[in-house]
């Protein structure tokens, strides 16, 4: 496909997981791509090279969503190296599970700045550089609308700030034809909750359709988002997953 021919996305945390599957899926769909990845140095390389096989450029930036400067930085890069900045995917996430009684700030501010501040930061960056018809999206959670099971307070509560920063960035950018989503994927096959680890099983019962995603199905919306059929959609929350939240 040629939708995003002669653009260029940035995927924060697309080293593996749902953000090297959105990666992947936008450069089938013609995007040259820059990554950032923290730690798993192996795993963006090979997420690189899978993406050139497909004749499209590609670099990784290690950048961690902890450090505001290394963020902007990277957005910097992507530009500078790939030439413009079309598409910028807030994908860079962790889990954090805790009761309240014993969740601790530290713990909050380290979930909220990895969230919802570098998803700020990098938006900001994107949007000085973007021209009309530039596209943001983040990767939020069901559970930023919904919350089935006790412990979540800190990961929910980074999860649906990032649906108010969605709607605001929307109205902000809206005049510059800059439109700016959110995707809510629910429970997704990845090493980050694996379809049979052991809490699948309570995770299938609260769905309409019992199976978890697969990441591809989530890339496939975020290409959806980025490419022209989006360009009349904002400020606009997707959830995704399998009927959790019906």
């Amino acid at each position: 496909m040629t939708r995003l021919n002669n653009k260029v996305a940035l995927v924060t945390g697309g080293s593996r997981g749902i953000g090297a599957a959105i990666a992947l899926k936008l450069a089938e769909d013609g995007a040259d791509i820059a990554i950032t990845y923290t730690s798993a140095a192996a795993k963006a390389d090979e997420t690189v090279k899978a993406i050139e096989k497909l004749g499209r450029r590609a670099i990784a930036i290690k950048a961690d969503n902890l450090d505001a400067a290394a963020v902007e930085a990277a957005v910097n890069e992507a530009h500078a190296k790939l030439g413009r900045l079309d598409i910028l995917v807030n994908s860079a996430g962790v889990f954090s599970v805790d009761q309240i009684e014993t969740a601790t700030l530290d713990e909050f501010d380290r979930v909220m700045s990895i969230h919802v501040r570098a998803s700020f930061v990098a938006s900001k960056a994107a949007a000085a550089l973007m021209g009309a018809g530039g596209r943001i999206v983040s990767i939020g959670s069901n559970l930023g609308e919904r919350v089935p099971f006790p412990g979540l307070s800190i990961y929910a509560t980074s999860k649906a700030a990032l649906v108010g920063l969605t709607k605001a960035l929307a109205r902000d950018l809206g005049p510059k034809e800059i439109t700016v989503n959110i995707v809510q994927p629910g429970s997704t096959d990845t090493d980050m909750n694996p379809a049979n680890g052991d809490h699948a099983d309570a995770q299938r019962a609260l769905m309409a359709i019992p199976r978890f995603g697969q990441a591809r199905d989530i890339a496939g919306l975020v290409a959806f988002l980025a490419g022209d059929e989006g360009r009349f959609i904002t400020g606009s929350a997707f959830t995704i997953d399998g009927g959790t939240n019906i």
